[in-house]
């Protein structure tokens, strides 16, 4: 297993890097995925510096051999991870090509698209609107859970007496992250459309970019497939309490043992009812190569290979400012939130925002996070440097919350993976 998980090379874009910090980088990556006590699977990472990709490279593999077999596959360029919660903010760029289209507005009554009332019963006055679903304000809690399966109906489980709503201030007023904001919204996209989430997302942004992967694994050609990345933990095998020196257990999206499905009971399934199946909060498997296409095409003001596919003006109100931590009006989850926009998390300049990064004005990052089924992913960027880094780490042999960063709010690994592209790639340190 130890040969098994040496670092593999992939494809290396050099561009402005030079070879020297190119190779340095290389060799830091590789040990921090090879670390003899906290090893990763696989990880996938990509920089963009000057408005172009400077540094591409990939470690370890996508699929481990955990079932005797002997089979294995490395992390390539190609390979496409579930990217957990950045998959908000994909879903936050459909849902503003929608409101460009006017097919839905920030500040109306959420209950409007959904056809029935979404109130909480502690502020029952105060409408929910779409604008405090996508800045973790709308009141709404992850305590009933956020998924469904299909034939399900978010009408059923919204209910008043639910444990899902917050007594901590109104709609609009205190910030706790949520993934029940996101159940949400995906349904809103479908009942605005008429159609599926996942089909839905692949028409107003995968497919326009020439993106592969999407929402949904069971519809992926045999070539997506084979390029999906299980994701894995170090765990005892009749448990779910990590084991670092235990074997390594396929999470999710073990498909090198069995094929995607369709979510069960889809042919229950009414468009408009219960977008979460397809897990709009989470659920996009893409690969960092695209990640990067997207963080371009932010970049350049919502241009991508000379076609406008998204309004200057629609990101600059999805980036700007929605909620900025006071002392007392939110949930910073140890530090990590301090200030949001729509569907994007703003790295504010302040201990524990951006893991590895300096705090010292050099990187005002803008992006999203994640973290679900040992997947650690990161996408953040510098609109007016033109800068960004894309890291998406497969699987952890321990627990990552028992090895905090020692600078920030993060894991030590992705402080030492995001701080090592940062001083390489886009600093272009070469000592």
């Amino acid at each position: 297993m130890q040969k098994a998980l040496r670092a593999l090379a992939g494809a290396v874009l050099l561009g402005s890097i030079g070879n020297v910090s190119a190779s340095k980088l290389d060799a830091e990556l590789a040990a921090i995925v090879n670390d003899a006590q906290r090893p990763l699977s696989g990880l996938s990472v990509l920089a963009i510096r000057d408005g172009k990709v400077a540094y591409q490279q990939q470690f370890g593999l996508r699929r481990l051999d955990t079932t005797g077999r002997g089979i294995t596959a490395p992390v390539t360029p190609q390979t496409m991870f579930r990217i957990a919660s950045i998959s908000k903010l994909m879903t936050t760029l459909g849902l503003m090509k929608l409101a460009e289209e006017g097919k839905l507005k920030l500040d109306t009554d959420v209950g409007e698209y959904l056809g029935f009332t979404l109130r909480n019963p502690n502020y029952p006055s105060r409408a929910i609107t779409l604008r405090h679903l996508l800045s973790h304000t709308s009141t709404l809690r992850d305590d009933d859970g956020y998924s469904w399966p299909a034939g399900a109906a978010l009408r059923d489980v919204l209910v008043p007496e639910g444990k899902m709503w917050a007594h901590d201030g109104e709609p609009g007023q205190y910030f706790t992250y949520s993934n029940l904001n996101w159940a949400v919204i995906g349904t809103i996209m479908e009942r605005v459309t008429g159609e599926r989430f996942d089909r839905l997302m692949k028409r107003l942004l995968l497919a326009p970019m020439g993106l592969r992967g999407g929402y949904n694994p069971a519809e992926f050609s045999s070539q997506e497939v084979a390029d999906t990345a299980t994701l894995y933990r170090r765990r005892t095998r009749d448990t779910e309490i990590w084991d670092s020196k235990g074997p390594w257990i396929a999470q999710v999206d073990n498909f090198g043992v069995s094929a995607p499905q369709d979510p069960p009971g889809l042919d229950k399934y009414v468009i408009g009812t219960n977008a979460t199946p397809f897990s709009p909060t989470g659920g996009l498997r893409i690969s960092a190569s695209d990640m990067g296409k997207v963080m371009l095409m932010l970049i350049n003001n919502g241009r991508h290979e000379g076609r406008q596919l998204i309004k200057p003006a629609s990101l600059a109100l999805m980036f700007g400012e929605q909620w900025r931590f006071n002392g007392s009006n939110g949930d910073t989850l140890k530090g990590l939130y301090h200030s949001w926009g729509l569907g994007a998390q703003r790295f504010a300049d302040v201990r524990g925002n951006m893991g590895g990064m300096p705090s010292d004005g050099r990187f005002h990052a803008l992006g999203h996070l994640g973290e679900a089924y040992g997947l650690v992913s990161t996408f953040a960027v510098d609109l007016k440097k033109k800068q960004g880094i894309v890291s998406l780490i497969g699987g952890f042999a321990s627990d990552p919350e028992a090895d905090p960063g020692r600078q920030s709010a993060h894991t030590r690994a992705e402080e030492q993976i995001l701080d090592a592209i940062y001083q390489r790639a886009i600093l272009r340190r070469r000592d």
